[in-house]
């Protein structure tokens, strides 16, 4: 739903399709949750998060003794050896530790799990015998972190950039020390950074309608982004009784009501009036996107 949104064309096979053949890699990477990259990002990615994911489960307490951990890592290395397994095939090994060992133990998860037809990514492989040798260093890795939320997010502040990537400010500056970047100010007088070089639209350029999935990037519950998420809709989005968050629909760049499947059907939650011609505009995205899930 979040490439459809984005990338002109894209079709639900195009997923399973980059996910069979490998070019495209679901694995749990930053702020320990699953993501999707190329194949030829997925070492940058899992390099640049590893010790800070590793670091954040020390602090937690929730480790082991550290030969308890290496014998336990060791086990889930031998069981996926000959290939995939699920979680239930892996058994008592995966039972209370596959989650943490997969911080000690880069991990991927394959299809036929984490596609459209099956949701739950629950089968794993190794990611030496998935994707390939590790190719890249830490340095590199975390360097990428910046420039992949730069190129994506640019321009942006610093704090963002290390909470996306699961980072310290200090870490994310530190990373970016050689990239190129360029620099401006928000409304606020707050910093921002960009890659040089990077594409920025016009003032007077139009945001098109967009319909945005649960849990996107640009709703994280932590960031405040009230550009995007008025505050006055906020509570519509995140609250206690409704802890899942909802898809929402942007109309000229901001959230301007939810939307929810509802018995094959594309249905809306209105957060304001809106003009004829900002309906109609909403009315032809909302009718994709039914047909995107039929």
């Amino acid at each position: 739903m979040g490439l459809w949104t984005r990338v002109a064309g894209f079709e639900r096979g195009d997923l399973t399709r980059a996910l069979e053949d490998h070019s495209l890699i679901q694995a749990t990477l930053m702020r320990t949750t699953i993501h999707l990259v190329s194949r030829g990002e997925y070492w940058r990615f899992a390099n640049g998060v590893r010790r800070s994911r590793q670091e954040w489960a020390q602090r937690l307490g929730a480790l082991p003794p550290e030969r308890k951990l290496e014998s336990n890592a060791a086990r889930l290395r031998d069981a996926l050896r000959d290939g995939p397994k699920t979680v239930k095939e892996l058994g008592e090994l995966a039972k209370g530790f596959v989650g943490t060992l997969g911080l000690w133990v880069d991990l991927v998860r394959v299809p036929p799990s984490g596609t459209w037809e099956r949701r739950r990514a629950d089968r794993l492989a190794l990611a030496e015998d998935w994707v390939g040798p590790n190719d890249s260093t830490e340095e590199e890795g975390r360097t990428h972190l910046v420039r992949a939320y730069l190129r994506a997010f640019g321009p942006a502040g610093w704090k963002d950039i290390a909470s996306w990537a699961g980072l310290s400010a200090a870490e994310a500056r530190s990373a970016a020390s050689g990239l190129e970047l360029v620099h401006y100010r928000d409304e606020a007088g707050g910093q921002l950074v960009d890659l040089a070089g990077a594409e920025m639209p016009a003032d007077d350029v139009e945001a098109p309608v967009r319909f945005l999935p649960h849990w996107d990037a640009n709703l994280l519950v932590h960031a405040r982004r009230t550009g995007l998420l008025p505050e006055a809709h906020r509570p519509r989005v995140f609250s206690t009784k409704n802890p899942f968050s909802v898809g929402v629909y942007l109309v000229d760049g901001h959230a301007a009501g939810a939307w929810s499947l509802v018995d094959s059907r594309i249905v809306l939650d209105p957060f304001e009036r809106l003009s004829k011609g900002d309906q109609r505009a909403v009315e032809r995205e909302r009718e994709a996107l039914e047909a995107f899930h039929a």
